[in-house]
């Protein structure tokens, strides 16, 4: 089953909520967290809800609302979102009651909007979609879980899905991971985050939300194949290659129809090595890029890059900020995403053009 992205709403730490595809990328400012370029949020949502939302849920619904605005004829049957930390703000705000309350006669509304579900109900209830609604937290594969659902819905009789990824960063979580060694210690400029042998990566967020149909519309951009996932503690390069090619052979093509690859490297030198490894296999003349410098590290930073591939493929450029080893195909006609984590949550989605 194939599925159509007949409309895209973004909100991320680049200008994309207004439409336009990186033609002013923010990639010079040095920095260890990259925070969202936020819309007018009373355009998308009432004023009087806006001042009782968290800042994810913000996110949630106007990127929602900019996605179905590009398709005011089209009510979606189901709504599908893939996030790792969801309302992280509200959770965290609910545990500091927990402590200042000593758990008792505890405010429930901090409670009620931690829920993981809390973006994809507000979106229904806004929009007032009544159909399947459902919520999927799976760590870094939280997005490509709620793809591949919407194949299914798609396969299953539905005609049109909203479905999307999202998540956000706060001060406390980026302390906690930061314990970890997972951010840089240092300020770096967005395209000095590949150059050196650094540990860390930059904290990032984002908001990305799609209208996929079973039925090919002239909004088209492009056409999702697939979807493919694997879990596997201390992966080697190996797996990742096995994976790969089953993956293309399922989808009956092979390596070299590929004409640009999007890799998840963050610029760690913990976990980039896989990356580097499986770019030397791949085609010489077929473009490589990287996304992570333009919006971050986060859970769903994958729904990021398939906005980017859609967009690639729908314009028939790529802008020279993703650009990390060009190639010399005429046009590019299919795109393959890879990401990955801690070398053990890999995920493959393959975007053709329409």
């Amino acid at each position: 089953m194939q599925a159509y992205i007949n409309s895209i709403g973004v909100i991320s730490p680049q200008q994309t909520h207004d439409g336009s595809f990186l033609t002013h990328p923010l990639v010079n400012e040095p920095t260890l967290t990259m925070n969202c370029v936020d819309p007018v949020y009373k355009e998308y949502i009432n004023a009087m809800a806006l001042r009782r939302m968290s800042h994810v849920v913000k996110m949630g619904l106007a990127a929602s609302a900019i996605c179905m605005r590009q398709l005011p004829d089209v009510s979606p049957e189901g709504v599908i979102v893939g996030t790792g930390l969801a309302c992280l703000s509200d959770l965290e705000k609910f545990t500091r009651l927990v402590e200042e309350y000593g758990e008792q006669s505890l405010p429930p509304i901090p409670f009620i909007n931690s829920a993981h579900n809390t973006v994809a109900g507000q979106i229904a209830m806004h929009n007032k979609i009544t159909g399947y609604n459902i919520t999927y937290c799976h760590s870094f594969l939280s997005f490509e879980s709620a793809l591949r659902d919407t194949l299914l819905c798609l396969s299953e009789g539905m005609q049109n899905v909203l479905v999307g990824g999202l998540d956000e960063r706060t001060v406390d979580n980026f302390n906690i991971y930061d314990l970890k060694g997972y951010w840089r210690k240092e300020p770096v400029c967005n395209l000095d985050l590949y150059k050196g042998s650094y540990p860390g990566t930059l904290n990032g967020e984002g908001s990305a939300f799609f209208i996929m149909s079973n039925q090919q519309r002239k909004e088209a951009m492009a056409c999702l194949r697939g979807v493919h996932t694997l879990l596997l503690e201390n992966s080697s390069i190996a797996d990742v290659e096995r994976e790969l090619t089953k993956f293309l052979e399922a989808q009956a093509i092979q390596r070299e129809d590929i004409d640009l690859f999007i890799l998840g490297r963050n610029g760690s030198s913990t976990y980039d090595s896989l990356y580097c490894q499986l770019e030397a296999s791949l085609p010489s003349d077929a473009y490589v890029a990287y996304y992570k410098h333009l919006c971050g590290e986060y859970m769903s930073s994958s729904s990021f890059a398939l906005w980017i591939a859609a967009n690639v493929l729908h314009r028939q450029t790529l802008p020279e900020a993703l650009t990390f080893r060009a190639g010399t195909r005429s046009a590019f006609n299919r795109v393959l995403i890879y990401n990955q984590s801690r070398n053990k949550e890999h995920a493959f989605i393959l975007v053709e053009r329409v």
